[in-house]
């Protein structure tokens, strides 16, 4: 059976059953947890929101930002989140591959973010381009710019299994959709201290919380 390795087109067609994942029991208790943290973190921020699928961290941070820059590199997925009816004073959406740096949409007025929010899209970024991807997210956001990036625990027995890893130290796992496609997804799950030594010399005031299921790293571009 052919193994696609596109993970737009992958995305694409989860996009209608992809917020079930946040249904399940045993991460409910840390969901309620980083709600609440996005919240805190985003009140009163300029937000330029990378990759924000089906909208459902957009809805936390149109709460309680000044105004959200909501992106994706899908339009299937942009479609759902814009179902959500989020106020268009509040969240503006725009079609943007976060890797192109022609890339500049703005918010509205054209302002330019105070803060960026990445929810599961860094474990996506492949270790070889993170260093010139934490350059690009400096040079557009305000001095002193918050970043938060949420994303997920390697948890033995729940998460699908690692099939591989590459020269470059980045894992992959093999995921099959309802129609039986099988999937190859960059997925790289790193530990505290690896996260501390990539973004270190780029943030100061680096804070990560690690749950069961889940982590938060918050921190400011020097």
């Amino acid at each position: 059976m052919t193994l696609h390795t596109d993970m737009r087109a992958y995305y694409a067609q989860r996009a209608p059953t992809y917020e079930a994942i946040y249904d399940r029991p045993e991460r409910q208790g840390d969901l309620a947890h980083l709600h609440a943290r996005v919240k805190t973190l985003f009140a009163g921020q300029r937000t330029w929101e990378i990759a924000c699928g089906t909208g459902y961290w957009t809805a936390d941070l149109a709460q309680v930002a000044q105004h959200v820059l909501a992106t994706d590199i899908s339009p299937e997925v942009l479609a759902l989140a814009q179902q959500k009816n989020l106020l268009p004073e509040k969240v503006t959406f725009a079609c943007e591959d976060a890797f192109d740096d022609a890339a500049e949409s703005t918010l509205a007025g054209g302002a330019r973010p105070t803060a960026c929010f990445a929810g599961f899209w860094w474990s996506h970024v492949g270790r070889e381009r993170q260093g010139a991807m934490l350059d690009r997210l400096r040079a557009r956001l305000d001095k002193n710019g918050l970043i938060v990036l949420l994303d997920n625990v390697y948890v033995e027995g729940s998460s699908t299994p690692i099939a591989r890893t590459d020269a470059h130290g980045n894992t992959y796992q093999i995921r099959r959709l309802d129609n039986g496609e099988r999937h190859e997804i960059l997925k790289n799950f790193p530990t505290d201290s690896a996260l501390r030594k990539r973004l270190g010399a780029h943030l100061k005031d680096i804070r990560i919380e690690r749950l069961a299921h889940y982590w938060l790293l918050s921190g400011r571009f020097k």
